[in-house]
């Protein structure tokens, strides 16, 4: 049997190689995620107006209908005419890449913690595609299941929705292949 204390190391070095897989994807290789979002035409009118109403850092729908509303003429009219969407804020000033990237490194520390804690099931000595099958499978539903949600629900692109889960299916390989590769026992 295989302990979560003899995982530390897959855990620690596939969090890494995700960390720095997911920086080439959106750093180096720009031409991949640059294209995701884009400029209002009239930006500095919209940033204006979003000031104007005062907004602090939060989600807002436009038109914002609770759901008892829905039925409204005058709401239906509201999301006939549009715009009809989703206006993620953040607090004002610089952005603190530092801060992004140590909860991205987190979270690829915590999905690796939960691949691990999958990956108790096999026995010491298991197979290598056993583990790269069981790290690796909790890890895609990790990486690369959140953005068809958010492409459903919140109109992400469809396009970029699904660059994000290749890019996640990028990751679960490393995962997987991390943990086959250090498993106790092999």
């Amino acid at each position: 049997m295989v302990s979560l204390a003899q995982l530390w190391l897959p855990i620690v070095l596939s969090a890494v190689f995700v960390f720095f897989a997911s920086s080439l994807l959106h750093m180096v290789l720009r031409f991949w995620h640059g294209s995701d979002g884009q400029a209002f035409s009239n930006e500095d009118a919209v940033a204006a107006a979003i000031r104007a109403g005062n907004s602090g850092a939060g989600m807002y729908l436009i038109p914002y209908c609770k759901p008892e509303a829905m039925k409204d003429p005058a709401m239906q009219q509201k999301f006939s005419s549009g715009p009809v969407g989703a206006v993620f804020l953040r607090q004002p000033g610089a952005m603190n890449l530092g801060a992004f990237l140590a909860q991205w490194f987190a979270y690829c520390l915590l999905v690796s913690l939960v691949c691990a804690m999958l990956a108790l099931v096999l026995p010491l000595g298991a197979p290598h595609h056993h583990v790269f099958h069981t790290a690796g499978l909790g890890a895609l539903l990790a990486y690369a299941c959140g953005p068809i949600p958010n492409a459903i629900w919140w109109g992400h692109p469809w396009k970029s929705a699904f660059k994000h889960v290749i890019d996640g299916a990028i990751y679960a390989v490393i995962t997987g292949a991390t943990f086959a590769w250090l498993w106790p026992g092999a």
